[in-house]
C-alpha cells in the first residue's frame, strides 16, 4: 500500500482499498448541465473517475478540484450538477469518492452501506478519507497531464465526508493550495460516528484513527496552508453545525464562515448519484464558493 499523504506508514493499521475504474478516455464529454457553455468531461485520473467543467474559455486555467459526499450528492457527476461554480476562470475537477459513482459495486451503494454496517469508523469512513487522499497525488499529476490546468496552487473544496478530505489535503500533505472550501463537512469524525445508532466501541486503533481525523485539532496547520471558508447549512446536523463553528474560531482570520439559511444536510433529493438539480438554498452555496473562489484566485495573479 502507497504511503500516506503526511509520509507516515504503519502508525495506524492499514485499511483495505477499494475498487478503482478502468482508465477511460479523457474526451468522453457528458450531457451539457445547467447554464454551461461548454459540456463536462469525464474520465479517470490514475484510476480515480473525475468530471471536469471547463472555463469559459474552454483553455488553459487555474484549478480547483472536489470531493464529493456519502450523502445526495453521492457522486462526481452529481456534486458538479450541484455545485457547478459556472463563472469562475478555472477548470473544477470533481473526483469520485471510494465506493461512489463509477466505483459502485454492481452498480449500487449496497457494499458500501455494508461496510458502514459492519465497523461505520474502521471499515468505512476513515478508510474512505485516507484512500482519497492517498491516491490524490498521483491523481493531481494525471489531471495536469490530460487537462491545461497548469502546475500552480490549487483550489479544494469538499462537501461532508469529502470535506475530510479536502482539509486533510491541508493538514497532511504539503500539495500548494491557494484556498479551500468546505460545505456542511466532517470537521470532527467523530461527530459523524455519533450520528449512528449505539455507542461505538472505541479501541486504542480506532481512537486514533478518529483523533486523526479532527481538524479543529489540526487548525494551526490549515490556517499556515491557505484561506478556508466553511459553508454551514442552518438545518446540517447541530453537531456539524458547532463544529464548522469550532473551525472557523480556531482558524481566525484565515476563516470565513457562510451560514445558509434553510438548508440541510443533502445538497440534492435522492438517490443523489445521477446528476440532479440542487436543492433550492444550494444556488446561494454555489453563489458564495464562486465568489470565494473568485477572490482569491485574483490574488493569484
Amino acid at each position: 500500500m502507497a504511503r500516506s499523504a503526511d509520509g507516515r506508514n504503519g502508525d495506524i493499521a492499514q485499511p483495505r482499498r477499494f475498487p478503482l475504474t478502468a482508465e477511460s478516455n479523457p474526451g468522453t464529454r457528458s450531457p451539457v448541465y445547467r447554464g454551461r457553455m461548454h459540456p463536462p468531461i469525464t474520465g479517470t485520473a490514475a484510476g480515480v473517475p473525475f468530471t471536469a467543467l471547463p472555463p469559459a474559455g474552454n483553455g488553459p486555467a487555474p484549478l480547483i478540484v472536489t470531493w464529493h459526499m456519502l450523502d445526495p450528492p453521492r457522486s462526481d457527476a452529481a456534486f458538479a450538477a450541484a455545485l457547478p461554480m459556472n463563472d469562475l476562470p478555472a477548470w473544477r475537477v470533481h473526483l469520485g469518492m471510494p465506493m461512489c459513482g463509477a466505483r459502485m459495486v454492481d452498480g449500487s451503494m449496497d457494499a458500501g452501506w455494508k461496510l458502514i454496517q459492519q465497523d461505520v469508523l474502521m471499515s468505512a469512513m476513515y478508510p474512505f478519507v485516507r484512500q482519497a487522499t492517498e491516491e490524490f497525488p498521483a491523481a493531481l499529476a494525471s489531471i495536469r497531464a490530460q487537462l491545461p490546468v497548469g502546475d500552480g496552487p490549487i483550489g479544494v473544496l469538499g462537501g461532508s465526508l469529502g470535506g475530510a478530505v479536502a482539509l486533510r489535503i491541508l493538514a497532511d500533505t504539503e500539495i500548494p493550495v491557494f484556498a479551500g472550501a468546505v460545505v456542511n463537512a466532517a470537521v470532527r469524525m467523530r461527530s459523524v460516528i455519533d450520528l449512528f445508532p449505539g455507542d461505538y466501541p472505541y479501541d486504542a486503533e480506532s481512537e486514533k484513527a478518529v483523533d486523526s481525523l479532527d481538524f479543529v485539532a489540526k487548525a494551526g496547520v490549515i490556517a499556515g496552508r491557505a484561506p478556508l471558508l466553511v459553508v454551514s447549512g442552518e438545518l446540517d446536523h447541530p453537531a456539524f453545525r458547532d463544529d464548522a463553528v469550532d473551525l472557523v474560531d480556531a482558524l481566525g482570520d484565515r476563516s470565513e464562515l457562510l451560514s445558509i439559511p434553510g438548508l440541510a444536510h443533502p445538497l440534492v433529493e435522492e438517490p443523489g448519484i445521477e446528476p440532479a438539480p440542487p436543492l433550492p438554498p444550494v444556488r446561494e452555496v454555489d453563489a458564495g464558493l464562486t465568489a470565494w473562489f473568485r477572490r482569491h484566485l485574483a490574488k493569484t495573479g
